[in-house]
C-alpha cells in the first residue's frame, strides 16, 4: 500500500452534513466552524470564497477543501463580502437540504457544500502543513480534477434524491474528495520545499512510512527502516529528517502515541491491549510515554474523554 493510502487509514470524517446553495444576485453569507473540513463542489457558475487571507475564485466544475479555516465568507463575483449574513442563520429555511440566497429568480452560483467533522489527534500534522484553500492555483490542470465530472454527478443525484444510505453515501464521497485533493496538492509540491508531505512522494521514504503506519507495533530500528527503504542506515536517517522534520523513531513515536489516543477514545481495547496493539513492551513504558505527550495517563485520558461525551 502506498504512504498516502497508509497515512489516511486512520483518518476518518464524521458527521457529514451537505448543502445545495443556491445564489442569487448579490448574494453572500459567512460560515465559523471549528474541527471541521469543508468541501465545495460548484455546480454552475462562479463565486468567490475569503478565508481571511486573501481571496479565491471558483467557477463552474471547480472542488475546493478548506482544511481548517476557522471562519470564510463565500459571496457573488463583483461583490463584496463585508455584510455577509451567517449561514447558520439562514438555514432554517432550508428546505430538502437545498438554501436559497438572497432573492428571487435564477441563480447565478450554484453550489454544494459539504461539511465533516474529524479526529483531530489522528489528522493534526496533516492540517498543520496544509494551504488554507485546497486545491492551489495551477495544482490540478485547467483547475480541474481527472474524478470531478464523476462526483457532481453522483453528489447530484444523491442531493436530489431521498433514498437510504445518503448520508453514507455523502460521508464515502468527502473522503474521496478529500484524497483527491491531498494527492493532487502533493504532487505538486516542488521539490525545493519544507514540507513534510513532500516525503509521500520521496521513492525510499515512502516506503519507510507505509511500514510505519501498517504495522506500529513492530520493533522498528533505524536498520530495520533503512533496509525498508532500500537506503544506508546513515543516509536513510538524514534525508528522512531533512525531510520530514524529524528523526525516524521521534516520527514513530508520535504516529504511536496518536493511535494509542485514538483507540483510548473508541473504548473497545483495554491499555494492556493499547500498549500492545502501538508496539509498547509494557503497560508501564506505555503509560510514561503518553504521559509525556499527553499530561495524564491513558487511564485518566479515557476517563476525561467519557466525562466529556456523556456531559
Amino acid at each position: 500500500m502506498d504512504a498516502l493510502s497508509v497515512l489516511l487509514q486512520n483518518v476518518h470524517l464524521f458527521e457529514t452534513k451537505y448543502y445545495r446553495l443556491n445564489g442569487t444576485g448579490n448574494w453572500s453569507y459567512s460560515i465559523t466552524r471549528q474541527d471541521t473540513i469543508l468541501f465545495y463542489l460548484v455546480m454552475s457558475g462562479s463565486f468567490c470564497i475569503d478565508v481571511g487571507n486573501g481571496m479565491r475564485q471558483a467557477h463552474t466544475g471547480d472542488m475546493i477543501m478548506i482544511p481548517n479555516a476557522h471562519r470564510h465568507v463565500s459571496y457573488a463575483l463583483n461583490h463584496h463580502g463585508d455584510a455577509a449574513e451567517s449561514l447558520d442563520d439562514l438555514l432554517p429555511s432550508c428546505k430538502s437540504n437545498t438554501l436559497e440566497i438572497n432573492g428571487n429568480g435564477d441563480p447565478n452560483s450554484s453550489l454544494i457544500l459539504i461539511e465533516c467533522k474529524y479526529d483531530k489527534e489522528m489528522i493534526r500534522p496533516l492540517l498543520s502543513v496544509l494551504p488554507p484553500i485546497l486545491p492551489e492555483i495551477n495544482d490540478a490542470s485547467d483547475g480541474r480534477f481527472e474524478v470531478i465530472d464523476v462526483e457532481i454527478k453522483l453528489l447530484t443525484l444523491e442531493a436530489e434524491r431521498e433514498r437510504m444510505g445518503k448520508t453514507a453515501v455523502i460521508n464515502h464521497w468527502a473522503s474521496i474528495m478529500m484524497i483527491e485533493c491531498l494527492r493532487v496538492y502533493i504532487e505538486s509540491l516542488p521539490e525545493a520545499t519544507e514540507n513534510w508531505l513532500k516525503a509521500m512522494k520521496d521513492p525510499f521514504l515512502t516506503k519507510a512510512l507505509a511500514a510505519m503506519h501498517e504495522d506500529p507495533s513492530q520493533s522498528w530500528t533505524i536498520h530495520n527502516l533503512a533496509e525498508v527503504a532500500g537506503m544506508s542506515r546513515s543516509s536513510f536517517a538524514q534525508r528522512f529528517k531533512d525531510t520530514v522534520g524529524m528523526p525516524p523513531l521521534t516520527y514513530l513515536i508520535d504516529y504511536r502515541l496518536r493511535l494509542a489516543a485514538r483507540y483510548l477514545r473508541l473504548q473497545q481495547n483495554s491499555i494492556s491491549r493499547i500498549s500492545e496493539l502501538v508496539g509498547y513492551a509494557s503497560d508501564s513504558t506505555f503509560s510514561q510515554a503518553f504521559k509525556r505527550v499527553y499530561g495524564v495517563s491513558p487511564k485518566a485520558y479515557r476517563q476525561q474523554y467519557q466525562k466529556r461525551i456523556l456531559a
